[in-house]
């Protein structure tokens, strides 16, 4: 198995206290850096059943995250070579089938943060969400289609619409509790968003929520879905149970 349960390299410097992943019964992870630089755990799971379990407290600065609407949008013979990837199609981002439809919706739109935003906007109404919408297979041109689907679907659809009219996009998952939002609040899972490469800077971008939010902790960045997954297992393997909690916790001085 193969997991990405740790968070960023990037969040690293705010935990609070050791990050620990536990395994029952006990294996011997081993961990390394992946292509996209997040950090990946690896291990040989046992038949039977299996439970793992990370946890970790990390300071962030409470405050909702900053719009840059100055942004800009450079051209494509302008982007840096490393950034070229995240322009083109991918497992989930299925480019090629929705980018004429992009151009057609977006061509004429202002380039740069405007561009992402409208984008934002036009997926955010676009998708109906809901957790008995999941289907681990859907591509971006099938949620576009579809028109439902949760929060994976929303950032794939996001990427490939921002892929197809030139602006680099990559996906992103982490978690992101409730803090600063009005109850009640819905069961927690995972959250999936997006990043965007504009100026000299990636900028973070949630068309799910599409508005800015609190304590957003990032944990896997790639192209799509694939590359990001929280689990990935090579041979049989069922999930009989899944929990996610990200709570706020008191100041400790």
């Amino acid at each position: 198995m193969l997991l990405m349960v740790s968070p960023h390299a990037s969040r690293m410097p705010d935990l609070i206290g050791p990050h620990s992943i536990t395994f029952a019964p006990p294996v011997e992870p081993r961990g390394y850096i992946d292509g996209f630089g997040n950090a990946c755990t690896r291990i040989m799971a046992p038949a039977g059943r299996i439970t793992i379990t990370t946890q970790f407290m990390i300071a962030d600065s409470g405050a909702p995250e900053t719009i840059h609407p100055e942004a800009w949008q450079r051209r494509v013979e302008e982007l840096p070579n490393d950034i070229l990837v995240y322009l083109l199609g991918s497992h989930y981002c299925d480019t090629d089938r929705l980018a004429n439809i992009a151009w057609e919706l977006f061509g004429q739109t202002a380039t740069g943060h405007a561009r992402v935003q409208a984008i934002c906007d036009f997926v955010h109404n676009h998708i109906s969400f809901g957790y008995e919408h999941a289907r681990a297979t859907r591509t971006a041109s099938e949620a576009f289609v579809e028109r439902q689907g949760v929060c994976r679907d929303y950032a794939h659809l996001a990427v490939t619409l921002c892929r197809c009219v030139n602006i680099p996009a990559r996906y992103c998952t982490g978690y992101l509790g409730d803090m600063g939002t009005p109850p009640p609040h819905g069961p927690m899972d995972f959250a999936a968003w997006f990043e965007v490469f504009l100026d000299d800077r990636w900028h973070c971008f949630d068309a799910r929520n599409n508005t800015p939010r609190i304590g957003r902790i990032l944990m896997a960045r790639g192209r799509d879905a694939t590359d990001v997954a929280i689990a990935t297992t090579f041979g049989p393997c069922t999930l009989s149970g899944f929990a996610v909690f990200c709570d706020e916790a008191a100041l400790i001085t």
